[in-house]
């Protein structure tokens, strides 16, 4: 029998507990990569680019993003539990030019918005039947409803609808600044719809059951957890999530229009994938997603500054996404070998 030296133990003890913080924290490491990323690119840009000023592009970004920070915290909720909605560009352009038509006819503002919302909630309530009760894959059910959102965009109307709507372009043309920085209301309502969601799944019993329900389904069902309940009710956040987004984007753009949202889906999920959830479900944060959310705003405004086109944004987030999916990898690897 090996005896260990009093070093070898406290070594040994330190290893034990290395590796115990590490397993208890390991789905924080994307995040925290996310983070370095984005620090690193503005460091780089403020030093590459003379009238690169922080406040002003920070803010600039979320305001060209808003859209984007709403769809990736419903996304969010849904890739947590294992699976995946590509409907939300579609969603998005549809509640966004079926609002613009509305306000264009005389509907109020407290009408229409509302409307827009339940009209998300009811697509995305469909493709949790569609996945739950039918049995339908994640990818296939959202893709219905991709389909069913485009095509009734294209049957309000086939051209651009502008809004004149006060209260709606209120959203968008109003700005509160402080010390170099502004914000917008389209601004204010994502990061609102930041807080609100990392709440819930922080605090609530029904975040506790999200991340249940991702990480093992058939044990979240033996442990009794509402799983049927829970999965439907993702898909529902992430369609009013884009009910909203669509009336965030109509406000930032003065128009609805039926080809908006094309491809908005992956870049969505590129940016909750790039903010550390896993695409297999069980990890992930909503501060995360945010975080790539500003990263991706920030790449595109790097190309622009540098006067490259727009093509190397899908190029550089790609080779991002990619890096972060080895690293989600790994992170599963090393999960599966310390349990």
């Amino acid at each position: 029998m090996t005896t260990l030296t009093a070093p070898e133990r406290g070594a040994a003890s330190s290893t034990s507990a290395y590796r115990r913080f590490l397993s208890r924290h390991i789905s924080w490491v994307p995040v925290f990569a996310a983070v370095a990323i984005l620090i690193i690119m503005i460091a780089g840009s403020m030093a590459y680019f003379p009238n690169f000023q922080l406040p002003r592009i920070m803010s600039s970004i979320l305001l060209d993003n808003a859209y984007l920070l709403v769809l990736a915290v419903g996304m969010t909720f849904v890739i947590l539990t294992g699976g995946i909605d590509l409907s939300v560009g579609a969603v998005m352009a549809f509640t966004g030019i079926l609002c613009a038509k509305l306000l264009g006819d005389g509907v109020p503002v407290a009408v229409a918005v509302p409307a827009m919302v339940l009209i998300g909630a009811a697509i995305g309530l469909l493709i949790g039947v569609l996945v739950q009760f039918f049995d339908v894959q994640p990818f296939i059910a959202s893709l219905i409803g991709m389909f069913l959102a485009r095509g009734l965009a294209f049957v309000v109307s086939l051209e651009s609808i502008k809004v004149e709507n006060d209260g709606i372009l209120w959203l968008q043309s109003t700005r509160f600044s402080f010390a170099g920085w502004y914000i917008t209301p389209t601004g204010i309502i994502a990061l609102l719809t930041v807080a609100i969601a990392a709440f819930v799944l922080r605090y609530t019993r029904f975040g506790r059951t999200v991340y249940a329900v991702g990480g093992n389904e058939q044990s979240a069902r033996l442990m009794g957890l509402p799983v049927v309940r829970t999965k439907l009710s993702v898909y529902v956040i992430s369609g009013v999530c884009a009910g909203l987004a669509g009336i965030v984007l109509t406000a930032y753009s003065g128009a609805g229009y039926p080809l908006n949202g094309v491809g908005t889906e992956l870049d969505t999920i590129a940016a909750v994938v790039i903010g550390g959830t896993l695409l297999t479900g069980g990890s992930g944060f909503v501060l995360g997603s945010m975080i790539g959310v500003f990263v991706y705003g920030l790449i595109r405004t790097i190309i622009s500054f540098s006067g490259a086109e727009q093509s190397w944004t899908r190029i550089t987030v790609g080779a991002l996404l990619l890096l972060f999916v080895v690293v989600q990898r790994i992170i599963v690897s090393r999960s599966a070998l310390s349990r």
